[in-house]
């Protein structure tokens, strides 16, 4: 379990492990966090990489100027709306028997299960609403690729979604993540983005079992 600890070591000191990065490989982040936004938003198996709080805490990295916060909104705006274009064709050409594969450490079915449910409550905006919650994120575009969403329809959403989500946490945290409140409570304010972006995976989930049970 110490890649377990290390992972959510990692995660809640970004802002620490980014600038000792930053500092160590210089240029080579951007690429870094390019890939990283990308795999997250166009692999169904990486549900788990960090996405809200990476964003923040390059904004915040980039407030001390370690990076320039244009350039990274810029390269990660792109990887967003990339990873999403590869997701939904993935989705397109595979199909529905991903639905039918059994649970393994890079794949939960239930995953893609809650994702449609989520798509039949918000219909189309869903691209948009998704890329503010983890897993949901994740397979958001994979699940309109399955469901043939008209390709113009889906890269309208896909477009505003990247460009709002990648907007305001890196700025967010240009302009808030240096402030000495957050800069001193940084792992608290990391926990909380992912408690509020959780919420509503957590409302639905609460939804769909009180309807089952009054069924």
């Amino acid at each position: 379990m110490e890649w377990l600890h290390f992972f959510i070591d990692f995660v809640l000191h970004l802002d620490t492990h980014l600038f000792e990065l930053v500092t160590a490989y210089g240029i080579w982040v951007y690429g870094l966090l390019f890939l990283i936004v990308f795999a997250e938003t166009g692999l169904v198996v990486t549900p788990f990489l960090p996405g809200d709080s990476l964003l923040f805490a390059s904004g915040a990295i980039a407030a001390t100027g370690g990076l320039n916060p244009h350039l990274i909104v810029i390269l990660l705006i792109t990887a967003a709306i990339l990873g999403d274009t590869v997701n939904y064709w993935i989705g397109h050409y595979v199909g529905p028997k991903v639905f039918h594969k059994e649970k393994s450490l890079f794949f939960n079915p239930e995953h893609l299960t809650r994702t449609h449910r989520f798509y039949e409550k918000h219909g189309g905006k869903t691209i948009i609403i998704a890329r503010f919650v983890p897993i949901i994120r994740t397979f958001a575009p994979f699940v309109a690729g399955i469901g043939r969403m008209s390709y113009g329809y889906f890269l309208t959403y896909n477009i505003s979604g990247g460009i709002l989500w990648v907007m305001s946490f890196v700025y967010g945290g240009y302009f808030f993540g240096n402030l000495p409140l957050v800069k001193q409570n940084f792992s608290l304010v990391i926990l909380v983005i992912i408690i509020i972006s959780l919420l509503p995976i957590v409302f639905e989930f609460i939804r769909h079992r009180q309807g089952k049970t009054q069924k």
